[in-house]
């Protein structure tokens, strides 16, 4: 075991990917689940009862989409819309509502023209005020974040202390670097990755959300591009180097070009010095 590295209470860290044992805990290094939300949350985690992109209602591109949550209940998608149009183009949003009665149920996600647009809301929109209810913002966790768990089947992040289900390892309330040794062997064997020693973040920094990798067909067409840019710098490589090219120095043609044309001039030659010495000798020979 190893301790910690954090001394000070404003020494964090944040999940890269959910563990519903590691989400209970406040500095990310519990093995056992400490309540039942946790509990329930695991069992839907080991037999793969949640399926995050099961939601037909779910559309939308999820690195331009941002979650919005403490809504007011009285906040209309009109207010909402609104509010989120000081930060970028608005290209859909969707407040939940509970399909029995219509009620909005406090969140909502917000999806932007362009990631860059969702980043502005990111940053700036969260902790801000809408209806006079003080709202917070994230990143599309469900599609975005590994192993997610929402918070109907005990999971999620955050939460308020009276509800008696924390959950760590998110924006609002990140893991504390621990002060007790970390148990490494149980997490890994667990699965669960292990605090970054020596690389916390302050309290005051903001998190980044995933970045968009590059896409296999994105990929495939640099690689063509490329590929056709080294064709061509080679094309023209030939074209200017003389060793290279056709006649040069080196060239199997420029041995053949070479030899045919010292042939020929040698023939040549053969024929002027065979046609000075019979004109010689007409010339001085007696004429009969």
């Amino acid at each position: 075991m190893s301790r910690g590295g954090g001394n000070s209470i404003n020494s964090v860290f944040y999940a890269e990917r959910y563990h519903p044992i590691q989400a209970g805990s406040i500095d990310g290094t519990d093995t056992l689940p400490h309540d039942r939300g946790v509990h329930r949350a695991l069992l839907c985690s080991n037999a793969a009862l949640y399926d995050p992109f099961g939601d037909p209602k779910v559309i939308g591109d999820p690195y331009c989409t941002l979650f919005v949550g403490r809504l007011s209940h009285l906040t209309t998608e009109d207010t909402l819309l609104k509010a989120m149009r000081g930060y970028g183009r608005v290209k859909n949003l969707r407040l939940v509502r509970h399909i029995v009665t219509g009620a909005s149920r406090g969140y909502a996600f917000v999806e932007f023209e362009t990631e860059k647009e969702m980043r502005r809301a990111y940053k700036d929109a969260h902790h801000t005020f809408v209806d006079d209810s003080e709202i917070i913002v994230d990143y599309d966790r469900q599609h975005l974040m590994l192993g997610w768990i929402p918070r109907r089947l005990g999971g999620g992040l955050g939460g308020k202390k009276e509800s008696g289900q924390l959950r760590f390892g998110g924006r609002e309330r990140p893991f504390r670097a621990p002060l007790r040794p970390i148990p490494h062997d149980d997490l890994k064997r667990l699965g669960i990755s292990p605090p970054p020693e020596g690389r916390y973040m302050s309290r005051f920094q903001m998190p980044s959300p995933p970045r968009r990798k590059r896409g296999s067909s994105e990929t495939e067409e640099l690689n063509e591009r490329e590929k056709r840019g080294a064709s061509s710098s080679r094309r023209h490589e030939r074209s200017r180097s003389p060793d290279r090219s056709y006649g040069g120095s080196n060239s199997r043609y420029s041995e053949d070009w070479r030899h045919s044309t010292q042939d020929i001039h040698s023939e040549r030659y053969e024929k002027r010095r065979s046609s000075r010495h019979q004109h010689e000798h007409d010339r001085w020979s007696p004429s009969r």
